[in-house]
């Protein structure tokens, strides 16, 4: 009985499935004045299940989910396994109307560089991409100017670099100085926030976006929070959970265009996309989230 009534309690925290979703928060890439979400969806480990029938439609219910509520952008990598295909398979169910499609070309040598983007192209099944990014710098300098020349080319419409878990700032930095890149793809959240001392600033003035990875410390951040009592600020920003309150902190840094939680939970993310609507906490709350995470975690 008493699982049965923490179940039900945990549904009254989410919208029925039915009611209509409250409006994304947007952000414009800073490069072309484009607005989009600023909740996306990651696929990293979540979205690897190779054949498995039961997992893929348990991940095509999720994008389906997903884009109901506003979202738009999904961001994968040859690096993660069936993920690729699994959102490939999909798409050919939902057909979205708005799809922006994030990946990353992750390969050693420029030479193999075109035949990996168009196997990851036929796996999506797009026409192209929106975004690709040199996955963690690998070989970025002979990558960089073979994404840089396909946006010329009109094949391609934005570029990017990416790293994690604070890995090869100082390089990232430099790529951004001297580098014409449309967005940056960095980790950030309430307890990893080395990217505000100079990556987001130096986003904002070379006009770059960010898109954040691993915003719960691939769940780790999440778990360690899991029956903590949510602090008196949360009901001040719409938050009814740890997750949301995370999300919120990420992205109402001015700097962060998109922040893309993996989940493979349908629940999961429809309460991700409650995250990026209604009110956004300031500075002064962004800091006392922080400090509670930080004390609680």
């Amino acid at each position: 009985m008493l699982k049965s009534l923490a179940g039900v309690a945990g549904s009254l925290l989410l919208p029925p499935l039915h009611a209509a979703p409250p409006p994304l928060i947007t952000r414009p890439i800073p490069s072309s004045g484009e607005a989009i979400p600023v909740i996306g969806l990651g696929s990293w480990i979540t979205f690897n299940v190779g054949r498995d029938l039961q997992a893929r439609a348990e991940c095509a219910e999720v994008m389906r989910q997903f884009f109901a509520g506003g979202g738009r952008l999904i961001d994968s990598s040859p690096m993660y396994g069936s993920a690729q295909d699994v959102i490939g398979q999909a798409l050919q169910t939902i057909k979205p109307a708005r799809l922006f499609s994030a990946d990353k070309v992750w390969i050693g040598g420029g030479a193999s560089g075109p035949g990996q983007i168009e196997t990851s192209r036929r796996l999506w099944r797009v026409p192209r991409f929106d975004l690709l990014q040199v996955h963690n710098l690998l070989s970025w300098e002979e990558h960089l100017p073979q994404l840089l020349a396909m946006k010329r080319e009109g094949r391609l419409r934005y570029v990017g670099i990416t790293t994690s878990e604070g890995r090869r700032h100082g390089e990232i930095e430099k790529i951004m100085a001297a580098q014409p890149i449309d967005f940056v793809q960095v980790s950030y959240n309430a307890l990893d926030r080395d990217v505000e001392q100079r990556i987001l600033p130096l986003a904002r003035e070379r006009r770059i976006g960010v898109i954040v990875n691993r915003p719960f410390r691939q769940g780790d951040l999440t778990q360690a929070l899991a029956g903590k009592p949510l602090p008196g600020w949360a009901a001040e920003i719409g938050c009814t959970s740890w997750a949301q309150a995370l999300l919120k902190f990420i992205v109402s840094h001015p700097a962060i265009t998109c922040a893309i939680p993996a989940t493979s939970n349908v629940a999961h993310v429809r309460e991700n996309l409650l995250a990026g609507s209604g009110r956004l906490p300031d500075e002064a709350l962004r800091k006392r989230i922080a400090q509670d995470a930080e004390r609680l975690a």
